[in-house]
């Protein structure tokens, strides 16, 4: 029954109620009401024609042909009857009314009928069937949402920069279209599709745009819905959920983060979990088990495949695995422009400009770059987003919040500049390093002072000699310290350098063969399935002789590049203290200045920037690129750093 028939058919009860009232309480006031005394007088005085007597109301009719009603006082009249009578009044009795047999059961059984109502009541609240919401007893039903084929908005032309994996999607929506197109080759369509990819990157976005295509029904449910503290319930939700799909067929079931109830079973260090290996059971028998479950299609999302339980990913069950990676250059731009449809543009946004300046980004990293641009043109009262302001918010995202309002001592800040120049001036120095694209002390963060560095293009791999070009650079900072305050005012904001440094020295013997000494040998097993049962369990073992070649070997790489980040930073002693000189200036220099100060030249000022003499220097906010990576003087050896310690590629950070 719908809303409209329920609001009828209340509405319907409430008038007759009403009527029924009205009815029972109203009176009829056309007779001519007169006390008992007046009454008794016009009997004696033969002015009374008639009269009704009904309990204690007595009505007639005058001799002049009024009518008139008066009550009987509760005192008895015995002489009433022989008044009326001797003056020729006519009197007509009443019957007194009788209930019906039906509403004296009904008066007799309505305490009953109550007590049933409010059990039946409370029984409906416990099973969920109140308004909608679950109770007590419901937790053996799916709480899978559905969504009907009208209520999924979302299209392929909501998804974008990944588009091998909206292909690999493309024929679910023809099969839910037209399966006959398919079956008449002898083809089926996956049962179930596996999307894989980093936080972000689109995969419930990409789901619903498939249900959105076919207009289906869609089933949206993530896999922690599943287990409860009661046996056997994540088991009797999976039943409950394919059986409301069956009855929607053809639809879409959406399982996401599948990996909470779908991961290996009996896996070694963690133990077994009986509830949530019962429920993986379940889902495994009701994908290609026994009975078939034509028209609909599994669709799961996780980041973390390798946990998975085998059996989950056979052929037949998730036949097929689309992987939703991190966006390209183009991929970003194409989201850029998704997201920026919903917000008024100035004319001097550049997408591509931004998608350039922000690898590593996700789709949600995007739209997360879009809002901040927003408020800050909000903030500003202006009506449109430009580029300064995604610049503002790209800065932020990367690099973190400007916390202006920390108070800083000119020898903390001094020191802070020569960190930073340190860190920037080996970044252009060394070859194959990725260029500086802005270097500053104000703090951001956790970090006293950022240096930002621009990839000229998206990476995917390392060369040694990039490595060892970060290496250095990560020094550069420390080293420029020393230079400056000696070696005993050398600071702990080197830290997270260090770590870093030492990490990446430590993959390239250990894990990469990047050292002639060790050869190409993997010596650290892959520690992800460590909690797993998987082969990383209990690292692998390596005799001591071994561990002391390891570690002699990362040693030289450090000692190499300390070296020549040292001599670096020596030769170009004059450009560290006119870069210094310009932070503490300017306190954002961006590539066009440290170009020039590289060049022996003095520094443009930055645009907007006020002269000291008519007040404290402000660093201006250059329009640039931002990028994946950079060196921060951290403000205690606890600071984590925002660079990934993989080579390989992830988030951008400072």
């Amino acid at each position: 029954m719908n809303d409209m028939a329920k609001n009828l058919i209340l509405w319907l009860v409430i008038a007759a109620v009403l009527l029924t009232v009205f009815n029972n309480f109203s009176v009829d006031s056309s007779p001519q009401a007169m006390n008992y005394s007046q009454f008794v007088q016009q009997v004696q005085n033969e002015q009374i024609r008639n009269v009704t007597i009904d309990g204690y109301t007595i009505t007639g009719e005058r001799t002049d042909g009024s009518q008139f009603r008066t009550i009987r006082p509760a005192a008895e009249d015995p002489k009433l009857m022989d008044d009326l009578l001797a003056n020729d009044v006519t009197v007509v009795g009443k019957e007194p009314e009788q209930q019906s047999l039906w509403m004296r059961l009904l008066i007799a059984s309505f305490p009953i009928l109550l007590i049933l109502a409010i059990f039946m009541f409370f029984m409906r609240q416990m099973q969920g069937g109140g308004a909608g919401k679950g109770g007590p007893m419901s937790f053996g039903k799916s709480k899978a949402k559905l969504l009907s084929h009208d209520q999924v908005k979302t299209t392929f032309a909501d998804v974008a920069g990944c588009d091998e994996a909206k292909e690999e999607v493309e024929e679910l929506v023809d099969f839910l279209r037209d399966p006959t197109k398919f079956q008449r080759l002898g083809g089926t369509i996956p049962r179930g599709v596996l999307m894989v990819g980093p936080p972000g990157t689109g995969k419930t976005l990409l789901a619903k745009s498939i249900a959105g295509e076919a207009k289906v029904p869609f089933f949206s449910i993530s896999g922690s819905d599943f287990v409860e503290m009661f046996v056997g319930v994540g088991a009797s939700r999976v039943r409950d959920m394919f059986e409301q799909a069956k009855k929607q067929a053809p639809c879409i079931i959406f399982i996401d983060e599948i990996d909470a109830v779908g991961r290996s079973r009996g896996a070694g260090m963690g133990g077994g979990n009986d509830e949530r290996e019962q429920t993986l059971n379940q889902l495994l028998v009701e994908m290609d088990g026994f009975e078939p479950n034509e028209g609909i299609i599994v669709i799961a999302a996780t980041n973390r495949p390798d946990v998975l339980d085998p059996a989950l990913l056979r052929p037949g069950r998730f036949d097929r695995q689309v992987v939703v990676p991190l966006p390209d250059i183009r991929g970003r731009e194409h989201i850029l422009n998704v997201h920026l449809r919903k917000v008024p543009l100035a004319d001097d946004v550049k997408p591509s400009l931004i998608a350039r300046g922000t690898p590593g980004f996700s789709g949600a990293d995007l739209a997360n770059l879009v809002n901040e641009g927003a408020l800050f043109a909000a903030r500003r009262n202006k009506r449109l987003v430009g580029m300064e302001e995604l610049d503002m918010a790209k800065d932020k995202i990367m690099m973190g919040a400007e916390r202006k309002s920390m108070v800083m001592t000119d020898k903390e800040k001094l020191n802070t500049a020569y960190h930073e120049s340190g860190h920037a001036i080996i970044g252009l120095v060394m070859p194959e390093h990725d260029p500086v694209y802005k270097v500053t002390i104000i703090p951001r963060g956790r970090a006293l002072g950022v240096t930002m560095f621009l990839p000229e293009e998206d990476r995917y791999s390392l060369s040694r000699q990039q490595i060892i070009s970060q290496i250095c650079s990560l020094f550069g900072g420390r080293i420029a310290e020393e230079m400056t305050l000696g070696p005993n005012g050398v600071t702990t904001g080197a830290s997270n350098d260090i770590k870093r440094a030492t990490e990446l020295a430590h993959n390239m013997v250990a894990k990469w063969g990047l050292s002639e000494e060790m050869g190409p040998i993997m010596y650290d097993e892959d520690e992800s399935h460590q909690f797993m049962g998987g082969p990383g369990q209990g690292g692998k073992l390596k005799s001591g002789e071994t561990t002391s070649k390891l570690d002699k070997e990362v040693r030289k790489i450090i000692d190499g590049c300390y070296e020549q980040a040292k001599k670096i930073l020596d030769e170009n002693r004059d450009k560290l203290d006119a870069m210094a000189e310009a932070l503490m200036k300017y306190e954002t220099i961006d590539s066009h200045q440290l170009k020039d100060i590289m060049e022996g030249r003095d520094p443009r000022p930055p645009e907007g920037w006020d002269d000291p003499s008519s007040g404290t220097p402000t660093g201006g906010e250059p329009q640039a690129e931002s990028a994946p990576e950079s060196s921060d003087d951290a403000e205690d050896d606890e600071t984590p750093s925002r660079r990934p310690s993989d080579p390989l590629g992830g988030p951008a950070g400072s």
